[in-house]
């Protein structure tokens, strides 16, 4: 049986996104991945095209409130964003919790290729932590 992983960020429109994609790409066939957020305002384009850069379509995702999953049993729950992590310390039925740090990709303004470079910055840093992750369990 699969394990269940649900990523939190705040607005479950990039770094959330990535994270699922990524698993279950990598490792789709042991974890069943899911993402979510405090307070979504819808998946990023910059996100989007980050993965098409890497072969991963994410662009049928959706930006998903965290209620849709607090009645909901998880082996994992990992926040990717510090507010997230101060948002929801605790989970109900989520066997571990862990936090994750990443800078937003969202956030960074300036010229369309620094724009593009950030969320590839962040992309490579979260698959990093995706394939420690997998090796670990």
């Amino acid at each position: 049986m699969k394990q269940r992983v649900l990523f939190l960020c705040t607005g479950n429109s990039a770094r959330s996104q990535m994270a699922e994609g990524l698993l279950r790409h990598l490792a789709g066939d042991r974890y069943d991945v899911f993402s979510a957020g405090t307070h979504p305002v819808g998946l990023n384009p910059g996100a989007v095209e980050a993965m098409q850069d890497i072969g991963i379509d994410i662009s049928k995702h959706r930006s998903k409130h965290m209620n849709e999953f607090t009645d909901r049993a998880f082996e994992y729950v990992i926040t990717v964003c510090d507010r997230a992590k101060d948002s929801c310390p605790r989970w109900p039925h989520a066997a571990t919790l862990i936090h994750w740090s990443f800078e937003d990709p969202a956030a960074v303004t300036g010229t369309a290729d620094e724009r593009r470079h950030a969320f590839r910055t962040v992309r490579d840093q979260i698959k990093q932590q995706i394939e420690l992750f997998i090796t670990a369990r």
